[in-house]
């Protein structure tokens, strides 16, 4: 599928949705995310940024135990993530256009990891990150208000993984890695260089999709 129409999916069609508030408070820098129609605003997650490093922090609200970080980088514009002790990164697939690709086990029928895209898309109101499975089916939808400094965002999470706690935290971790990751772009001029020197070309190992790698798992070589 041409990566321009990816942002144009039906992202909507599903009547499996599951919809998250995202509220941001800038005396911590930290972002509260709640389910939307939970009139408590009890948090699912606590997000915390360190502007400083540029790394995420992501705690789950009921428990407050770290769920997984992130890191975005001073000069190479592919993020590096570790959700529930399993590294990851996401993974740069164009210079200039926001394409991006992870690797899941969760959103796979078979449990073998399969490849999931991010694409953007900005309007006068919102900036949107949407995320296609290896269908090219709409699984969900980060998007961020451009005015609104406190309530600045909404997850949709869309399909069968709607109301999927794994679901949940995977896309909330990386489609704020990955929206945190185009503020740095803007706003760093190394990253422009990151971008330039980025090589499109890909070897036959990173044309397969390779099996994430657990934190403390012994190598067999």
């Amino acid at each position: 599928m041409d990566p321009k129409s990816m942002t144009t999916l039906p992202h909507h069609a599903s009547a499996q949705t599951h919809t998250l508030s995202v509220d941001f408070a800038w005396s911590n820098f930290k972002s509260l995310v709640t389910d939307a129609s939970d009139e408590s605003k009890t948090p699912l997650y606590i997000v915390s940024c360190n502007v400083l490093t540029s790394n995420l922090t992501f705690k789950t609200g009921p428990d407050d135990k770290v769920m997984g970080t992130s890191s975005v980088h001073a000069i190479s514009i592919s993020p590096d993530y570790e959700l529930h002790g399993v590294k990851g990164t996401l993974q740069a697939q164009h210079r200039l256009r926001t394409i991006y690709s992870h690797t899941s086990t969760i959103f796979s029928d078979s449990g073998a990891p399969v490849k999931m895209t991010w694409t953007s898309q900005s309007g006068f109101k919102n900036w949107d990150f949407i995320c296609v499975d290896e269908m090219q089916q709409p699984v969900a939808k980060f998007s961020a208000s451009l005015w609104n400094p406190k309530k600045w965002a909404t997850i949709e999470i869309l399909g069968p993984k709607a109301h999927d706690v794994r679901a949940r935290d995977e896309i909330v971790l990386v489609g704020f890695t990955l929206y945190w990751c185009m503020v740095v772009r803007m706003n760093n001029p190394l990253n422009l260089l990151g971008s330039v020197f980025m090589s499109t070309e890909k070897t036959s190992e990173e044309e397969q999709i390779e099996k994430p790698t657990r934190v403390g798992a012994v190598s067999s070589g």
